[in-house]
């Protein structure tokens, strides 16, 4: 059923090309006017419900103290290194027009006041954490609304001023906070371009053509300017993650020219075979779109599932980024079929320096008879089909080795640790680095990373008193900021500073501490409450949150894959392999990042400043993601072994024809993501450098020693076996779309002669 639904789609697109292009440009012009109308901006909210931290926000935000807003530092020293803001009346003059600058600027609520402070005397200025104790750095803080009444603009206003200062006044002037992380461009802009243009140039060398290349680019194109922009919309109704867009855009290019790929190797393979340029089309989108359809709903699926985290930024994001896959899905099956229509037969020709590159390597008479012949396809899969047949005949060194070197590299995993990269991971040029390297070389690394504790005293006067006391008492508590109470509530917040920085597993044992042991000391019985929240908090509490769910998620994401797969392949081995192999290749890329970003190995190769712990909601992610993208390799190369299979009935045959058949679109198209994902790990961001690396170093062996290596192997190990499936589960299964139980190839009738030749032509 869904073969002839995918199949009349296809052809149709394919004859009336301009009506399907037009259709996608208004579709993409409306997306784009909506997000300009109606879209918002992206905003973190790292908090789940039932957490410490969210009861502390909770409180917070009760006693309107205006933490609960947005914040910003501005961090100063002056340029003579002989001056300090005790004894030169120059710089303590600096530092009042510097204040009164910032105050003045649009939505600030309020300011910290060194020069203030530092009338009332030099020891005040620094209890208060103002002015560093040899006089050399001062803080001023700047208070801003919640991120729902900010904007872009407001941080461009404090970086002018902050230009515009660095010329009139004699201090170095440097600023951080998270008004910058929560507004500052993102590093997907060039990242997109770059990984752009690597899928061209790798298109190119695949198909030997311009316009084959340009393809799947222009769809990937559309299909993401559509995504991002309903993912920007989304955006104006709920809150959308700030990593969601870079993850959407990186996850879309990838899968979209994927897709793209396969469905274009079979409309060539078509053209080759006699067909005209529009049945080709549709017989491409039967036969390939259909593992697309399914390998986008198992991407999909995977991605969802992360609603079982019950973390509401995680399950948004999760969301948001299947609308970018779902999109791309519909691209490859309508708006990828037009280009292939209005192309016309010239698909069928590779470009000139494609046929001078293809004489090159067909020098020898005995083997350019054979690749002259492209209904086989003998010339490209070749070398494919000695390797496979190679490791079909050794299946079990092979395996062993394979399933050694994957298990050799996901060791790494079992050190992972979850946290929060901070600032002292940027770059040396940003200034957000710069202010917090003067941060912590005047005030201590702690104070990078405050953690806000709020206290309800109901019932109990004396505990805030109490509460001061035991929490400054704590060795990992450096120092304690005046208390603040609401006179309306009679909520209190205390903002305390580790000794630790806030990426430090330090700082997460200190705030469990604080959690477990001082806090309900200090509360006692009665009915009094007290909760630590902070970013440094809320980042630990969903970690701790994702690792307690994860093995729930992951066994609900590999039974929904597992079924599926079944469904399809009518199989059980097939899909149990596939899961097993797909965790696998998913725990050696965990253990590389664990080695490169934890351990520093190979770090200053993407730029790289200093270890930090993995960004505590990213293995689940990865997870979600990895898992479903690695399902995309194994429905297309299953698809194929088992066309094979219904065709000839022999397994080995089967295995050898269907994977040599696919392994030069698959290793390309792997190629394709694997360059996509990279050029987003030079970004300068910690946690895109993680989602880039990650992405690329999992598809990099799935496609290589999983696809080519063990799949074979196991598969030859396995027999008939691969394709059993007991009666009584055929009979209770719902029959999915496959196009079932063919026993020929879906190819053009006058060929069948030809295909039989072919099939049984000899094969190592």
């Amino acid at each position: 059923m869904l073969s002839k639904v995918l199949l009349r789609l296809g052809a149709n697109a394919a004859r009336h090309p301009w009506r399907v292009i037009a259709a996608w440009l208004v579709a993409a012009t409306l997306a784009v006017l909506a997000a300009v109308a109606f879209g918002g901006r992206t905003s973190d909210s790292m908090t789940a419900p039932g957490l410490d931290s969210q009861r502390a926000a909770e409180l917070i935000e009760r006693a309107r103290t205006g933490q609960e807003g947005m914040t910003a530092q501005v961090v100063v020293t002056p340029l003579d290194g002989a001056v300090t803001f005790f004894g030169h009346d120059s710089a303590r003059t600096a530092l009042t027009r510097l204040r009164t600058e910032v105050e003045r600027l649009p939505h600030v609520l309020g300011t910290s006041d060194p020069a203030g402070a530092l009338d009332a005397g030099g020891d005040t200025a620094v209890r208060g954490g103002l002015v560093s104790a040899d006089g050399r750095i001062a803080v001023v803080r700047v208070q801003y609304p919640d991120q729902s009444r900010l904007s872009a603009d407001d941080l461009d206003a404090l970086v002018d001023l902050g230009d515009r200062l660095r010329a009139e006044l004699p201090l170095r002037i440097e600023m951080g906070g998270n008004l910058f992380y929560a507004f500052s461009d993102a590093d997907g802009g060039t990242s997109e371009l770059i990984g752009l243009l690597a899928a061209a140039a790798i298109l190119f060398l695949a198909f030997g053509s311009l316009v084959a290349a340009a393809l799947p680019i222009g769809m990937a194109v559309f299909g993401l300017t559509v995504g991002v922009a309903t993912m920007t919309v989304l955006a104006g109704v709920t809150d959308v993650p700030t990593f969601a867009p870079v993850l959407g855009s990186m996850v879309g290019l990838g899968v979209g020219i994927d897709y793209a790929l396969f469905v274009l190797a079979r409309h060539r393979e078509y053209l080759a075979r006699g067909l005209d340029p529009h049945e080709a089309a549709g017989r491409a989108v039967a036969t390939a779109g259909r593992p697309v359809v399914f390998a986008g709903g198992t991407v999909v699926v995977s991605i969802l599932g992360l609603a079982v985290a019950n973390v509401p930024f995680m399950t948004v994001g999760g969301f948001a980024v299947s609308i970018v896959v779902m999109i791309m899905v519909l691209a490859s099956v309508t708006l990828l079929p037009a280009f292939l229509g209005a192309a016309g037969p010239r698909l069928a020709r590779a470009g000139r320096i494609g046929r001078i590159g293809r004489a090159l390597r067909t020098r020898k008479p005995g083997r350019l008879a054979r690749r002259r012949d492209p209904a086989a396809g003998v010339a490209h899969a070749a070398g494919w089909r000695r390797w496979i047949g190679h490791v079909s005949r050794h299946p079990v060194p092979y395996a062993v080795g394979a399933a050694g070197l994957l298990l050799t590299a996901a060791l790494p995993v079992l050190g992972l640790r979850v946290g929060l990269p901070d600032d002292g991971s940027l770059p040396p040029s940003r200034t957000e680095r710069q202010a917090y390297d003067l941060v912590a070389e005047g005030f201590g690394p702690g104070t990078n990373g405050p953690l806000v504790i709020a206290a309800d005293p109901t019932g109990d006067p004396g505990v805030l008193d109490r509460l001061v006391g035991a929490v400054a008492a704590d060795p990992g508590i450096a120092s304690v900021a005046p208390t603040h109470i609401d006179r309306a509530t009679g909520i209190a917040t205390l903002v305390v500073f580790p000794t630790t920085s806030p990426q430090d597993k330090a700082t997460a044992d200190t705030i469990a501490r604080l959690r477990t042991d001082v806090l309900p000391t200090a509360t006692g019985p009665g009915p009094a409450r007290a909760h630590v929240g902070g970013a440094a908090a809320s980042l630990s509490d969903v970690g701790r949150r994702t690792s307690q769910r994860l093995p729930v998620f992951v066994a609900a994401v590999l039974a929904m894959s597992f079924l599926l797969l079944m469904l399809v392949f009518r199989s059980i081995l097939v899909p149990l392999k596939a899961v097993l192999l797909n965790l696998l290749s998913i725990g050696a890329a965990y253990g590389i990042m664990v080695a490169v970003f934890q351990w520093g190995w190979g770090g200053a190769l993407i730029g790289l400043e200093a270890t930090v712990p993995i960004v505590s909601f990213i293995p689940m992610f990865l997870f979600a993601i990895l898992f479903g993208l690695s399902m995309d390799y194994e429905v297309f190369l299953l698809s194929r072994v088992r066309e094979e299979y219904l065709r000839t009935g022999d397994n080995g045959t089967a295995i050898v024809e269907g994977i040599s058949r696919t392994a030069r679109i698959i290793t390309s198209a792997a190629l394709i993501m694997v360059a996509v994902f990279l050029s987003f790990a030079v970004a300068e961001d910690p946690s895109t450098k993680m989602f880039g690396l990650g992405l690329a170093t999992a598809i990099l062996i799935d496609a290589t020693v999983v696809r080519m290596v063990l799949v074979p192997a196991t598969m030859t190990l396995l027999g008939r076996s691969n394709w059993w499936l007991p009666n009584w589960l055929d009979r209770m299964l719902p029959r999915a779309p496959e196009g079932e139980r063919q026993k020929t190839a879906p190819f053009p009738a006058p060929l069948k002669a030809k295909d039989e030749r072919l099939r049984r032509s000899p094969r190592p």
